[in-house]
């Protein structure tokens, strides 16, 4: 396995400034940089929503080991590398402590201690363990955990016991032959002058007194273990971008490493989609799934229909308004945790307005990537039905407009992608009142519309695509009257309950430009606003302009920067590359997110702060970012897709190619690319491309 050339051996991400991440599918570990899980911080092993472990501390000789590195080979293995604290009166340690820990499904680390004296030396090794088996809410928002565990010694195994349910449980075995007691695990060891001394410690989860498996055994090398070959697996099937510039190169493999870490199956499922992120989302979200999908599809389009295939299963049926089902819905998300009752009203929450439009989007455009042409055809009632709720729940007065507004007080105030309770405000600063209809949405309606009417002409229903294609159209016109103000000169980010335009300058108008609703002179005139200072921070386009009274550059979404979002902006831009402008801006905030993308490592974090970057060199973290996370780590696909102008048209057998790359990343190569049953070679450098591999009935438009 080749790791990504910027994390191989380099320390480890972290986030929340000592804290290690290590993610694998649903499972996560949060640590310091010494390996250690501490009482009273948001560490943990997490394993379905719930922290089965709260404390995992090893002390060398009653004293914390003194650290020196944490690296991480892959988002889902670290290697935690400390000391033994000098003697008195020595500078220098004799005495070595590598840690190295793999998540899957539970968590396997091993201990090796090296003495490098020429003389024996005696050791004393402590790991105390615990765990509180609190809902992973309850320890984001830092609530007290109300349960604990009962701790226990049972067959040569530490077990603990999530207190009271006994549903969930986590059993630590290890080598070595450590002495137990409930909550510890003592090795005493006397180590021969350059010698080794090792154990290998397992935590593996358990559900009703019951071990579950694992995708690891003892013993076994990384590489081989399941999330080891899933990986490799992942990196074989996908297509391989390079490009001349060093630097995007690597964040384009840390890309592919953490998509790869990120993937997840359905229970007893081969369907694949990613979870959102880590630490906190750890699960299928609508919106995050699909976007990252879409902006996948050069990697890999099966991701895609695993996606849709899941959210197609989960799909709503009846109203609910503790959840917010209803039927057609696309889901927002699913927890396991033990309050997931409490939180959303049940284990799968519908309050998103903008996933069920994308689900038409993403469905069409798999197809023209070579989907399954009958698993499209399966997905279709799907499809219809997502389009039969914007109509009859979606568009809650009937003028037209999907609009949101929660159904009780339990649920998401805001529930578009800007869904803290005060992303939506106008220029003064005011929160708009719900109902209130986005502008980005009525964006992904427009193009729902359209690609169902695609799909239906495909398929034979002409007649079904003409009224879709003049609904589309006839949305496009009411949206230019509504939306637009001539006064601002940009796009209203929402009418509020009143159909009064909200007035603030947002990063939500990218969207719009991204799905093409937004008519050419408006769309000239929005790139100038975008283009000022205000919107530009250099490392990104800003949520929210400067200039508005809500405006904090340490906001979750009223002024920070998300790279996806900003991503998003950069391909709308380039679908009016015909405009002045529009690519010159394309370029300048794609420069700034690859530039913060090394600057954070080669990982792009789920949003960091919008200060400018004249007042600061870097880019400034926010500090509860999600890191890996999907759609920031997929965001840099979208990027190079953009600038390539590369589209895909496999049931017509047509590929174009119009590329518009920015001089520093020099010659950009797509290898084993996939497009419906032919693989391609895509090279393009500036305004020229070549394709190489179509077959002869495949046309190509290559600039």
């Amino acid at each position: 396995m080749t790791p990504g050339v910027l994390n191989a051996g380099q320390p480890a991400h972290a986030i929340g400034g000592d804290t290690v991440t290590l993610v694998e599918g649903g499972t996560f570990c949060l640590s310091d940089r010494h390996g250690d899980i501490t009482p009273g911080r948001s560490h943990g092993l997490f394993f379905r929503d719930a922290r089965i472990l709260s404390r995992w501390e090893l002390r060398l000789d009653g004293a914390t080991p003194e650290p020196l590195a944490a690296q991480t080979a892959e988002a889902f293995t670290g290697q935690f590398i400390s000391r033994r604290a000098p003697h008195a009166g020595r500078a220098d340690s004799t005495l070595l402590l590598t840690r190295e820990r793999l998540v899957a499904d539970g968590m396997r680390e091993t201990i090796t201690v090296h003495n490098l004296d020429r003389e024996p030396t005696v050791v004393t090794l402590v790991l105390h363990a615990d765990g509180d088996f609190a809902d992973l809410f309850a320890v984001k928002e830092g609530r007290p955990a109300s349960g604990g565990a009962d701790l226990s010694v049972v067959d040569g195994e530490l077990i603990l016991r999530e207190r009271g349910e006994y549903v969930r449980g986590v059993s630590i075995s290890a080598t070595g032959d450590p002495i137990l007691a409930p909550g510890s695990l003592t090795w005493r060891v006397v180590i021969g002058p350059g010698e080794r001394w090792q154990s290998e410690i397992v935590a593996q989860p358990t559900w009703g007194n019951q071990k579950l498996s694992t995708r690891f055994q003892r013993g076994q090398r990384v590489e081989r273990s399941g999330p080891g070959r899933k990986i490799e697996n992942w990196r074989n099937s996908a297509t391989t971008i390079e490009t001349d510039n060093p630097a995007l190169s690597a964040i384009l493999q840390q890309t592919e490493s953490d998509l790869g870490a990120l993937l997840m199956r359905a229970d007893g499922s081969s369907r694949s989609f990613v979870a959102a992120g880590a630490p906190w989302f750890m699960t299928l979200f609508g919106r995050d799934s699909l976007l990252t999908a879409w902006m996948a599809l050069p990697l890999d389009v099966t991701l895609s229909l695993g996606t849709l295939q899941q959210l197609a299963a989960t799909q709503g049926r009846r109203v609910d308004p503790i959840t917010e089902e209803e039927p057609g819905r696309i889901m927002h998300e699913v927890r396991r945790g033990p309050d997931n009752a409490d939180i959303l009203g049940g284990s799968i929450y519908y309050g998103s307005i903008d996933a069920t439009l994308l689900f038409v989007m993403l469905l069409a455009e798999a197809w023209r990537w070579g989907a399954d042409e009958d698993t499209v055809r399966a997905l279709l009632p799907a499809a219809d039905a997502a389009l039969r709720w914007a109509r009859d729940y979606g568009d809650r007065d009937g003028d037209g407009f999907i609009e949101y507004q929660r159904a009780t007080d339990r649920g998401l105030i805001n529930q578009g992608w800007k869904d803290s309770f005060d992303g939506i405000n106008d220029a003064a600063g005011r929160l708009a009142d719900p109902p209130l209809a986005l502008c980005e949405v009525q964006g992904y309606h427009y193009a729902a519309l359209l690609a169902r009417a695609e799909l239906a002409r495909h398929f034979g229903d002409q007649v079904h695509a003409e009224r879709l294609t003049g609904e589309a159209e006839a949305l496009r016109t009411r949206f230019a009257e509504r939306f637009w103000l001539p006064d601002r000169g940009w796009l209203a980010v929402a009418l509020d309950r009143d159909k009064r335009p909200v007035d603030a300058l947002t990063s939500n108008v990218g969207h719009c430009l991204w799905t093409g609703i937004v008519d050419d002179h408006h769309a000239a005139v929005l790139i100038e606003r975008l283009a000022d200072a205000s919107m530009d921070s250099g490392f990104g386009l800003r949520t929210l302009a400067d200039a508005m009274g809500a405006f904090n550059p340490m906001s979750y979404h009223n002024g920070s920067i998300w790279p996806h979002d900003t991503a998003i902006a950069v391909a709308g831009l380039l679908r009016y590359r015909h405009l002045p402008g529009a690519v010159d801006l394309a370029e300048r905030l794609a420069s700034g997110i690859i530039d913060a993308a090394v600057a954070f490592g080669g990982r792009l974090p789920e949003l960091y702060c919008g200060f400018p970057r004249a007042q600061f060199d870097v880019p400034v973290p926010y500090p509860t970012s999600c890191s890996p996370q999907a759609w920031a780590s997929a965001a840099p696909l979208l990027l190079v897709r953009s600038f390539l102008g590369l589209q895909v048209d496999a049931p017509r057998r047509r590929l174009t190619v119009s590329p518009r790359l920015p001089a520093g990343w020099g010659r950009v190569t797509l290898t084993d690319l996939t497009v419906g049953d032919v693989t391609v070679c895509v090279e393009a450098e500036g305004e020229t491309a070549k394709v190489t591999g179509l077959p002869q009935d495949w046309s190509d438009a290559a600039g």
